[in-house]
């Protein structure tokens, strides 16, 4: 291999990109004007409606069936992909984004919930986690809760041996209350009388005798039977989650790969002018050539990758929170999978014109479903498996993963294999391809 040459055109095209310092700046500018535009504009939150199921962890440490059949319904529920494990498995799967949220049923919620059902005090508290980066899910666990809560809460109460304990524990503390005779509390015992004979009889109560039970005067009535603490999950205790963390790693990969398409398509235009002939009678073999083009862009994509996170970290405090090593070997392994793919584009591609066009289509589509624009879990369950066959999804997920999550190593290993092999696919095609005549 003759290394010299090599060495040669790489170093030409290195001169070529950046003696347009304008087209080198604009690149870098683009991308962080729209990454934290988006940042911004979602700042994690996310507005978008969901339209797959959202998966999330439930860790039930209560042995009640009210407890059981809460769970029960909400994994049922059409917008639910739930997966039932302990507190800690599901607050680990939620911190490395395997889940989008999860909920924890503590100790006794199912007696205390039950107390609480008329009473009004005491409540259990529900431990509420989920990803930071998509927190509209934080709002449709809370709704899920009040549905199904108050369902088999009062599905107990109005027919369950849970329920005549309850009560009967509220007749109890009513009869010896101070202010036992006010009107209100002997409406209230009367009710909880009338539910007792009801349960007796193992008859249903009615969502019409729950509504009288809420109208009553001074303070006695049905409320939510918990309470909930909500808590983010990031790199650690006290690290808030940074919106543009995610929207940076997004817009790097979409800008990029636009970069590599016009390393292809720079390919194509030399071809066009004459260039490849006249390498074809030089002591330069193919593989040369593209090997030396590889390496530029390789380069030219770790220079914009790292003015971007350069300007993410001064301006936007976007910081590495987990392993340095791993974000290196990601940002390597992408820009070596960059490279590849404008090598793949040049060896299929016919004209500069229609290949450019059909590359940002291309690429827009990988962009899109590897999450850069809108978090993955809106998408139909089928599209959100299919996704994971896009190295885009990988890049994304493995930046996310090294940036704001704080994971270790382990996590980017797997997201740097999948885009070291996705590049050495795309390099062999493109060597397997590729033709010296016009």
């Amino acid at each position: 291999m003759n290394i010299p040459a090599i060495r040669a055109l790489a170093k030409n095209d290195l001169r070529i990109h950046f003696t347009d310092r304008r087209g080198v700046l604009v690149n870098i500018a683009a991308a962080i004007f729209i990454a934290g535009f988006m940042g911004f504009l979602f700042g994690g939150s996310g507005k978008s409606k969901d339209a797959g199921r959202i998966p999330i962890a439930i860790a039930v440490e209560d042995e009640s069936p009210v407890s059981a059949a809460i769970a029960k319904a909400i994994s049922a529920d059409k917008m639910i992909d739930a997966k039932l494990m302990t507190a800690a498995d599901a607050r680990e799967l939620v911190r490395k984004g395997k889940a989008n949220a999860g909920f924890i049923l503590p100790k006794g919620f199912g007696d205390a919930a039950a107390s609480a059902f008329f009473r009004g005090r005491d409540k259990p508290v529900i431990e509420v986690f989920y990803d930071p980066s998509q927190s509209i899910v934080q709002s449709v666990i809370d709704g899920l809760l009040a549905q199904y809560v108050m369902q088999e809460v009062s599905r107990q109460m109005f027919g369950g041996e849970l329920g005549r304990k309850a009560i009967r524990d509220g007749l109890d503390d009513l009869k010896k209350a101070a202010d036992a005779d006010t009107p209100a509390k002997k409406d209230l015992q009367q009710l909880l009388e009338t539910v007792d004979r009801l349960n007796a009889r193992n008859q249903a109560g009615t969502a019409a005798g729950a509504q009288a039970a809420g109208g009553l005067p001074g303070g006695g009535g049905l409320t939510l039977p918990y309470t909930t603490h909500s808590e983010a999950l990031t790199s650690g205790n006290g690290v808030k989650y940074n919106g543009y963390a995610h929207s940076f790693a997004g817009m790097s990969v979409q800008f990029i790969l636009f970069s590599g398409i016009e390393a292809g398509v720079l390919l194509l235009l030399l071809r066009e002018k004459g260039l490849w002939a006249r390498l074809r009678s030089s002591p330069i073999g193919r593989s040369e050539l593209l090997i030396a083009r590889a390496i530029a862009t390789t380069l030219i994509s770790l220079f914009m990758l790292s003015a971007i996170y350069l300007v993410a970290a001064l301006a936007f405090g976007v910081r590495i929170e987990g392993s340095v090593a791993g974000f290196i070997g990601i940002a390597i392994a992408f820009c070596m999978l960059n490279a590849c793919f404008g090598l793949l584009l040049a060896s299929l591609g016919r004209t500069p014109a229609a290949t450019r066009g059909l590359a940002v289509m291309i690429t827009l589509i990988l962009v899109m479903v590897g999450g850069a624009w809108v978090p993955a879990f809106i998408f139909p369950q089928w599209l959100q498996q299919a996704s994971l066959v896009a190295p885009t999804r990988w890049a994304v997920d493995g930046l996310d993963a090294v940036t704001w999550r704080g994971l270790g190593l382990d996590a980017a290993l797997a997201p740097i294999g999948v885009l070291l092999l996705s590049a050495a696919l795309c390099g062999a095609i493109a060597l397997w391809r590729f033709r010296w005549q016009s």
